[in-house]
């Protein structure tokens, strides 16, 4: 099975992150920040994962260095799940909706960190969760699971919808490129023979 635990201790942050890419989509989160943890749990199961996080940070300051520390553990326990990458798909990509709101995720398992990341939020709360906090988890994500990611928010008028749509279609996306390719034999999907 392909899983993997990371624990990150700071001086803001103390996170463990408990992944399985062949899970149920089965979340258990305890971040402290309500937002988050329906986000990822949107992440789990529309990718089709099991993930555990517990996350103690200073949020007393603000959920800044707790969110990006979590994408950033989040990452490296993917990266470490996913190993070399040997027979998957490499890519994947998905279109979400949610109601008036509509996302595009593609995501490739290049081995190279890369966010574009085409997002306006209609406004800078949702909730009491920092609307651009979600641009520092994706890039936290991307820098330390080795991947290039493009999110574009299409169009919306929610915020939550549109932050919703973005987090599902990374869900779906992820879980299109970590998929087994059986016609891949287990070969390394790139003309380099490593990613």
């Amino acid at each position: 099975m392909r899983t993997a635990e990371i624990q990150r201790d700071t001086k803001e942050t103390q996170i463990r992150v408990r992944i399985n890419l062949d899970g149920r989509g089965v979340a258990k989160l305890a971040t402290g920040i309500p937002f988050l943890e329906h986000m990822l749990d949107q992440v789990a199961r529309h990718g089709m994962l099991d993930l555990e996080i517990e996350a103690r940070g200073d949020l007393h300051v603000d959920a800044h260095h707790t969110v990006e520390d979590i994408g950033i553990t989040l990452g490296q326990a993917f990266a470490k799940a996913i190993g070399d990458k040997a027979g998957l798909r490499r890519y994947g990509h998905a279109y979400v909706p949610l109601d008036e709101a509509l996302s595009r995720v593609v995501i490739d398992f290049s081995g190279r960190p890369g966010l574009i990341y085409q997002v306006e939020f209609t406004r800078a709360l949702i909730g009491e969760f920092d609307a651009d906090l979600a641009r520092e988890f994706f890039q936290g994500f991307v820098n330390h699971a080795q991947v290039t990611l493009h999110i574009d928010n299409l169009r919306g008028d929610n915020a939550h919808h549109q932050c919703e749509t973005m987090f599902k279609a990374f869900a779906r996306a992820l879980r299109m490129a970590a998929e087994p390719d059986a016609l891949a034999a287990g070969a390394i999907p790139s003309t380099k023979g490593v990613l």
